[in-house]
């Protein structure tokens, strides 16, 4: 890959200050103006990001996967949904791709205030959004 310099240093910015926070990278993926991965904390929280080269911050990305026979239970959930993401800052995917509906939660930090505090800090309120839609998006026996 022939990255441009800028990009060259926000991928390996973005590695170290994931590291220093004690997630673990895999699944790497590259082309000429995108880079991605996986990241895991040592609790097993597991998500991803997304680096753009005309892009100007980081994406980090939690996707839930429902079935198509889920949909309505999902459409009675859906407002909810939205305010939990709104509350902690983030924003929303709803697709229908196949019959299979596929929800991701979106948080960004632009590269001008990237640091190991900004990440720390929005990867703590991403993970309580999740965690938040997690418990929303529990079926119940009830």
């Amino acid at each position: 890959m022939k990255y441009s310099r800028v990009m060259r240093e926000r991928i390996r910015r973005v590695r170290v200050l994931f590291k220093e926070l004690g997630y673990e990278l895999s699944e790497e993926n590259q082309n000429d103006e995108t880079f991605s991965a996986a990241f895991e904390d040592e609790d097993g929280f597991r998500g991803g990001f997304y680096i753009d080269q005309d892009s100007k911050f980081l994406e980090i990305v939690f996707s839930f996967a429902f079935s198509g026979q889920m949909g309505e239970f999902l459409q009675g959930r859906l407002e909810e949904m939205v305010k939990i993401a709104y509350e902690f800052g983030c924003y929303i995917n709803l697709q229908k791709n196949n019959g299979d509906y596929n929800y991701s939660i979106f948080s960004k930090v632009y590269y001008s205030g990237l640091n190991y505090y900004s990440l720390r800090d929005t990867l703590r309120d991403f993970n309580a959004c999740v965690d938040a839609l997690k418990e929303l998006l529990t079926l119940s026996d009830e």
